[in-house]
């Protein structure tokens, strides 16, 4: 049975509309990604459940923000409110002790560092570093993920001196799109430098492309994909603009065709690389289109997957697994057990 009247028997896509050309193109394409697992990840820094899946109800994975809420750019897509789910860590001595306080009481088996950034798209995580290396020194398992923002190649060195085991950062490929949406005064070659300097360390380099970040539009996404594939980086993660972070009016909400046929692209110019949907998409039946797109693309992991996602991956055949770290802590390199997992038993 082709896909399109696979997928119509699923009822949590019941009254989703598919695009029939781009949904035989992804199965004329399947040959050589339908064996590969798909990763279902649900971190634990915000409750979830979906009819299919469950998330791990304890924090083994949280995002600690740096800045709490602060951030000196808010961009017209964010408004600052990504940081809003982290907890806070304004100074070390504070995420020192709530990672070991989580780690005894929760089972933490790792977590993200972020924050919000200067004018310059710069995180200041310099004196947090030191409290990452003894981290890594008295729990040499847990698993350490850090938002980069923009950095040289000296930044980039010290994260990786501190034992960072995973970088990530935004990929922008419009200049338009930097100067208009996050008001900022860097060119596209800039985010580029900066991925350049991260691809030099041994740590995981996990660049996202925001699709969609021009209010919406399709507009520097390919040139994104350009400059990842130049790179040799552990995974790609894609999200989806989310226009209700914005202010009302200024976002419309992409097409999932075109979604779907940017991952079908980032799938074949980054074919032995992970390719991942991350946290952020519009929610709802645009959603559960979204990641059934991603999941026929032979996308390599979801991050909170929607409502018949896993259903989707049974038709047409993808084998998939669970896991309650983020997404880009890459496939083959979960935490080892000397970190109990909080879900067990």
């Amino acid at each position: 049975m082709a896909w399109l009247d696979a997928i119509a028997d699923i009822e949590d896509l019941e009254d989703a509309e598919f695009d029939a050309a781009l949904v035989a193109e992804l199965e004329r394409r399947a040959a050589g990604t339908i064996s590969r697992p798909i990763r279902f990840s649900t971190p634990t820094f915000k409750e979830y459940a979906t009819s299919e899946l469950k998330g791990c109800g304890k924090n083994s994975f949280p995002a600690f923000s740096i800045t709490a809420g602060a951030c000196g750019l808010n961009c017209d897509h964010c408004q600052k409110k990504i940081l809003e789910p982290m907890i806070p860590a304004t100074h070390p001595d504070m995420l020192d002790q709530k990672v070991r306080r989580l780690i005894d009481t929760e089972g933490l088996n790792g977590f993200l560092l972020s924050g919000g950034s200067n004018k310059r798209n710069e995180i200041p995580y310099g004196r947090y570093l030191p409290v990452v290396e003894k981290l890594k020194a008295d729990f040499p398992d847990l698993k350490v993920a850090i938002h980069s923002a923009l950095l040289d190649q000296p930044r980039a060195r010290a994260m990786e001196s501190a034992g960072v085991d995973t970088v990530m950062m935004d990929v922008i490929g419009a200049d338009d799109t930097i100067r208009e949406v996050y008001k900022l005064d860097r060119p596209v070659n800039d985010f580029e430098e900066t991925l350049a300097a991260l691809c030099t360390t041994s740590m995981e380099v996990t660049p996202h492309i925001v699709i969609g970040l021009h209010y919406g539009r399709i507009l520097g996404e390919q040139n994104a994909l350009d400059i990842v594939s130049r790179y040799p980086v552990t995974a790609l993660v894609l999200v989806v603009i989310m226009p209700f972070y914005a202010r009302p009016g200024t976002f419309v909400t992409p097409e999932t065709s075109d979604v779907g046929r940017i991952f079908m692209d980032a799938r074949e110019r980054l074919a032995d690389k992970q390719v991942l949907l991350g946290c952020a998409r519009p929610p709802g039946m645009h959603k559960r289109v979204t990641d059934a797109y991603a999941i026929m693309a032979g996308l390599d992991g979801i991050a909170f997957p929607a409502d018949g996602a896993v259903s989707v991956a049974h038709t047409i055949g993808r084998p998939f697994e669970q896991a309650h770290s983020c997404c880009s802590i890459k496939l083959g390199s979960e935490v080892k057990p000397r970190l109990t997992s909080p879900c067990a038993a």
